[in-house]
């Protein structure tokens, strides 16, 4: 408890001095009596601090000369040692700036740094309520600071403070958090004027432009998802891979590279033709990176299924592009389809690859088989539950390896032909992720009953009505955007960005 001096106001001296200018009506007039308060935070007692900090609000717009003294000794409130000082203080933190918004930047980077002290649930919880009121009252303003703590923005935080690496890390994972659960949940209501908050998060995500902050876009890429069904956003963002993808990858550590390839995977169902048109060189010299002409001992199987993937999906919507990309004659009827020139090389090249590939995926997909045969025996003649759960690991390992093959297998069948049929549907499973469970049939109504407006899963996530896709798709990309959302240094989340570990590079992909 913090000790009093002689001077020092007491609560019900610091009642008096609120209740006189709570009466005042030019309350201008009683500088001195706000003084005092402000001077109680600095020496008063635990419940005087408490009172104070009820006080310094509600009285801070009357007096503009004091603001910033007010606003620091506020601010030093939020990081007394009494837990009731500060939750006190937080909830406070709201008024400072609702008619003073000149303050809010500075408000708003203070609660995202408290996000990583906040250990007490109560606090937390102060700490997120505070956020959301100032995030309802400027969105764009509140969001623009808050990027600052995820990712290499052109701006410094406004709190003048030098962290350690790890602390920068960890107020970044707390910051990313925090927007994962508590703000794109209600992206709807939030994130208005629609299109303006999503070209502005687009430009937001996109600032991490080098190879030491890559790390921090992929942390950042699924949330952007919800904006890839909007033209103007996506255009933009993918603008910004396509210029920058290729020559950041290799800089990247091996489970980076995973992590940045499946991401893109799972979103390239939902890009635009225009996008997809942009996108696919690079995507292209990328795959024939990967796909190597001649059989080797290592290869990153996971790379090959990503790439595959994300290939098809963008092929689909603009097939005529891979005429001067891959040498593949599709017609449309279009100028840009170049059936006048010969690009019959790049067909000779590309389809060499893919054989190569084939016959390499053939024999894993053998050395998978015969290794299931001997773990199904190892487990048979395991005595510890060590030594099973050791097993169980192989054997989960290599069923994702096969499932990673076969999938690779599907994806290359097609691609053989000189006019081959690109895969735009969503019927093979990536690897990494769950097969979808199989739709319940619709239940028809009961007589004198309405319809229910829409089904739900077994999880409780409701299933859009067919011919709603744009809305349930969203909501889709949403969820997994937000699973997925935490991925800092320090905190990934298991399933994703390891893939198959077999042979060097262990944890990078499926080698």
């Amino acid at each position: 408890m913090a000790e009093t001096s002689d001077d020092s106001p007491d609560v019900e001296k610091l009642y008096e001095y609120g209740e006189r200018l709570n009466d005042a009506k030019d309350k201008f007039q009683h500088a001195s009596d706000y003084e005092a308060i402000l001077k109680a935070t600095e020496e008063g007692s635990v419940k005087v601090k408490q009172l104070a900090a009820q006080l310094v609000p509600k009285f801070f717009k009357y007096f503009p000369t004091l603001s910033d003294r007010a606003l620091n000794r506020h601010l030093e409130l939020c990081e007394d040692d009494e837990l009731g000082v500060r939750v006190q203080a937080i909830r406070g933190l709201p008024l400072l700036c609702k008619e003073n918004p000149e303050h809010l930047p500075r408000i708003v980077d203070a609660l995202g740094l408290l996000l990583l002290p906040a250990g007490e649930t109560v606090e937390r919880d102060a700490v997120h309520k505070a956020l959301m009121t100032l995030l309802r009252r400027d969105i764009k303003t509140s969001l623009t600071v808050l990027f600052k703590h995820v990712g290499n923005t052109d701006e410094p935080s406004t709190e003048e403070i030098i962290y350690e690496p790890s602390t920068v890390e960890s107020i970044r994972e707390k910051v990313l958090c925090f927007i994962r659960d508590k703000v794109f949940p209600i992206k709807a209501e939030l994130l208005k004027p629609q299109e303006q908050m999503e070209r502005h998060i687009t430009d937001l995500v996109k600032k991490v432009s080098d190879g030491d902050h890559i790390d921090r876009l992929i942390s950042c890429l699924h949330m952007a998802l919800p904006f890839f069904t909007r033209g103007a956003s996506s255009n933009r963002f993918l603008n910004y891979l396509n210029k920058n993808i290729v020559p950041v990858f290799d800089k990247l550590p091996e489970e980076r590279k995973v992590d940045l390839l499946k991401n893109l995977a799972e979103c390239s169902p939902y890009v635009t033709p225009q996008d997809s048109r942009q996108l696919l060189p690079s995507v292209v010299q990328l795959l024939k990176k990967h796909m190597v002409r001649r059989k080797v001992e290592e290869i990153n199987f996971t790379f090959i299924e990503c790439l595959l993937y994300i290939f098809h999906h963008l092929a689909h919507k603009t097939p005529n592009a891979t005429n001067s990309l891959c040498g593949y004659k599709i017609v449309t009827g279009q100028p840009s389809d170049r059936l006048g020139e010969d690009f019959s090389e790049y067909y000779k090249d590309f389809t060499e690859r893919l054989r190569t590939i084939d016959d390499l995926t053939k024999a894993m997909v053998k050395k998978l088989n015969q290794g299931m045969t001997e773990h199904n025996k190892a487990m048979a003649a395991a005595k510890t539950d060590e030594e099973k759960d050791i097993i169980k690991r192989q054997k989960q390992n290599s069923t994702i390896g096969l499932q990673t093959c076969n999938n690779i297998l599907a994806l290359i069948q097609p691609l053989h032909s000189k006019s081959p049929s690109f895969i735009g549907d969503r019927k093979i499973n990536l690897s990494w992720k769950e097969a979808a469970k199989p739709s319940v049939p619709a239940i028809a109504p009961v007589a004198g009953k309405k319809r229910a407006a829409a089904a739900t899963n077994g999880s409780g996530t409701h299933i859009a009505k067919k011919g709603r896709g744009v809305g349930g798709l969203q909501n889709q990309l949403v969820n997994r955007a937000l699973e997925g959302l935490y991925r800092g240094r320090g905190g990934r989340t298991s399933g994703r960005g390891r893939g198959w570990g077999g042979g060097r590079g262990r944890g990078g992909g499926f080698h």
